[in-house]
């Protein structure tokens, strides 16, 4: 079975509606102020309303307070939430949602040891790592970081263009790739051509 594709970063419905035509499996919408890629609650539910129903809608959320989630369970009702953030694993499980954990991979990350802790995730997303930055970054890690054998769901995120994904599959295995700025022909304008050359060559490759 081939990798699934996420197209992060998602800022209208016109985007939505063409990352789904080029094949995506799930799209990301980002409620975060400090992104680029910012989308506020009504923005958020109009990209929803066009999300089909076989297309995952997940939303980024970092470090926003409890009641925020709510909210956006109860009026963007995506079917997954992605916590970027700092949030423990107390926070995530709080709401009994379906939710992805992103792990920004510093140098001492113990993947095993997040792994356990947010055992609840539906799936562990792995990013680079950015001091001042909760992802978008465009920078990738060393994927022979993460484990070949594992007893997750992998996302990998963190640097991903059309011209590497396909090499970085290979190398990793993940369940599902997941891109932004790699797709990009400014930040927050999805580009036609490297949407489908990425979803396309990503599927290729395994």
């Amino acid at each position: 079975m081939s990798v699934s594709v996420k197209i992060c970063g998602i800022t209208t419905p016109e985007q939505a509606l063409m990352v789904q035509q080029a094949g995506a499996d799930a799209l990301g919408l980002v409620m975060y102020r400090n992104s680029s890629r910012y989308v506020g609650l009504q923005q958020a539910m109009a990209v929803r309303a066009v999300i089909a129903s076989d297309v995952l809608c997940v939303v980024l959320l970092v470090n926003a307070d409890k009641e925020f989630v709510k909210q956006v369970i109860a009026e963007v009702k995506p079917d997954l939430l992605q916590f970027h953030g700092d949030e423990t694993a107390e926070f995530c499980q709080q709401f009994d949602f379906p939710y992805i954990r992103a792990l920004r991979m510093h140098d001492d990350l113990d993947i095993g040891v997040e792994a356990k802790a947010y055992k609840s995730a539906q799936s562990l997303l792995f990013d680079a790592w950015h001091p001042q930055q909760y992802g978008g970054t465009g920078e990738r890690f060393d994927w022979q970081r993460l484990p070949r054998e594992r007893g997750f769901n992998l996302i990998l995120a963190g640097g991903l263009t059309p011209d590497n994904v396909a090499a970085a599959v290979a190398a990793v295995m993940p369940d599902m790739v997941d891109v932004s700025g790699g797709v990009e022909s400014a930040p927050g304008i999805k580009d036609p051509i490297k949407v489908r050359d990425f979803i396309q060559r990503a599927k290729a490759s395994n």
